[in-house]
């Protein structure tokens, strides 16, 4: 009875460790696919993230090639690889509906990008059919001129990029002052260094950089980034310019020595007849002043006098005063200057800052032949370097832009020099041919601060601006807006930063 009862129990446990292998397959079952769906997912987010992040950068990377394109020491620059009427002329606002842009068409998309990816955003800002009534004109990417279109490598993905100016109603905010005045969607923003403001004295333009950056995915469907800086540019500090001719002396240096031609009859130095770049009158500067600390009334008349006294009167030997030299006070309009800069160190370190931002360096012994392949011209002034000597006796073509000579620059006056001429360390300047009748249309700053050795000064030195008896020329003036338009630029500031939902 025993024996049959364990039989049958044993009978009834049949088949138990095949259900606990199902169930443990069923289980590693679930799990695996657990397992998959969750790596598919991952592989999908890790997707999504790439390209999230790829399409990111794309844009970012039309924003700065713009931003860096704006400077004219790049050598991409719009300046020298855009249309002419690309960017507004130096010392000149970007108006409201002026619009410029940056076309980055792949090998599959159309020459004109906007076709297939056009610009909503514009109108959102704008209003509604702003583009369509706006001055617009398109260069180029990089990416897609010569050499960088031959890489064996695709350029950044963005499709286009825009430039504008922007408004208090672009921007769908008031800004400083804050007074309750009515936007006005005409009139610019600009940046006076610490806030935005419509004020634009002592500000800089601000402008709108927008960039679109499309990645195909392989489906109809394709990842989109629209992002936006605000920036402006950021200005070298340069002395005021009080005077059309500007020379440095000291107490424990030496006094400046001046001396003009002495048989040209029409040569002058003028302070005054100043305008601005909208040939709006404005107030005179001085004629020649003199730079640099001075103690004691008798020291400093005694240099004044130095160099009124290599101003000729005319006709010869008259007495009469020197009418030619005209600005603040009376003529000859010969003052002391009160200045930022009173050290050599502190000039130098000026300098410096210049050499750094220069968009072009020459070598000491350059001449005018150095100059005419720069391009320089009234749409495009340059900031030039010379370290050392320049000379530019019978250079015939025109300067503009800001020129800066660490040596002896040597003039000649069958060059107009339209902008700001810097000869900082030497401080001398001189001429070995007469002819022409050209003239230097802004200022010119002339200072000693090295030996002859080129080791720093302790003091200030005596400048020396000496011209030959038969020198022809026009001489020099004051002129507000070609300092403006020479004023070299380090680069442009990001203010801000958004991406636009699309």
């Amino acid at each position: 009875m025993s024996a049959g009862r364990s039989m049958r129990k044993r009978r009834k446990e049949n088949g138990i460790a095949l259900l606990i292998s199902i169930f443990v397959l069923l289980l590693i079952s679930v799990v695996a696919i657990a397992l998959v769906v969750s790596s598919g997912t991952e592989t999908a987010i890790a997707g999504n993230y790439r390209s999230a992040t790829g399409v990111y950068y794309a844009a970012l990377s039309g924003l700065e090639e713009a931003r860096g394109r704006l400077l004219s020491k790049n050598p991409n620059s719009f300046l020298k690889t855009a249309p002419a009427n690309f960017l507004p002329p130096p010392g000149t606002r970007w108006d409201i509906g002026y619009v410029r842009y940056v076309l980055n068409p792949g090998p599959a998309d159309l020459a004109d990008t906007r076709t297939t990816y056009p610009d909503v955003e514009y109108d959102n800002e704008f209003g509604p059919g702003k583009l369509g009534a706006a001055n617009v004109v398109t260069t180029p990417s990089v990416w897609n001129v010569a050499p960088l279109n031959a890489l064996p490598v695709p350029g950044p993905l963005y499709k286009w990029v825009r430039i504008n100016a922007v408004s208090e109603v672009s921007l769908q905010r008031q800004v400083a002052p804050f007074d309750g005045h009515t936007p006005d969607p005409a009139k610019p923003i600009y940046y006076d260094g610490i806030r935005l403001t419509i004020d634009p004295t002592g500000a800089q333009e601000v402008l709108e950089i927008t960039s679109l950056a499309v990645l195909p995915n392989g489906s109809q469907n394709s990842s989109q980034k629209l992002v936006q800086y605000l920036v402006a540019p950021v200005p070298i500090t340069l002395p005021p310019f009080q005077a059309a001719l500007t020379l440095s002396g000291s107490q424990n240096g030496t006094d400046p020595f001046f001396q003009a031609p002495t048989t040209n009859a029409v040569y002058a130095v003028k302070g005054d007849g100043d305008q601005d770049c909208n040939g709006n009158p404005l107030p005179s500067k001085v004629a020649v002043g003199l730079y640099g600390p001075y103690q004691g009334v008798g020291n400093l008349n005694n240099a004044l006098n130095a160099i009124k006294g290599g101003i000729p009167s005319f006709p010869p030997p008259s007495t009469a005063a020197k009418s030619n030299y005209t600005g603040q006070g009376a003529w000859p309009d010969v003052e002391q200057l009160t200045a930022p800069f009173q050290t050599p160190s502190q000039l130098d370190s000026f300098v410096q800052t210049i050499v750094q931002n220069a968009d072009v360096i020459l070598p000491s012994g350059s001449t005018g032949s150095a100059l005419t392949p720069l391009g320089m011209s009234p749409t495009n002034p340059l900031t030039v370097v010379v370290n050392g000597n320049l000379d530019i006796s019978n250079w015939s073509s025109d300067g503009y832009g800001l020129l800066l000579v660490t040596g002896t620059f040597t003039y000649d006056p069958d060059t107009n020099w339209y902008g700001i001429v810097l000869v900082i360390g030497q401080g001398v300047v001189n001429n070995s041919q007469n002819g022409q009748n050209k003239q230097i249309n802004g200022a010119m700053f002339v200072a000693k601060t090295r030996d002859a050795s080129g080791n720093l000064l302790p003091d200030l030195g005596g400048a020396s601006v000496s011209f030959l008896p038969a020198m022809q020329g026009n001489g020099m003036r004051y002129n507000s807006c070609w300092i403006q338009k020479a004023q070299p630029t380090s680069s442009y500031q990001i203010l801000s930063f958004h991406e636009i939902s699309q």
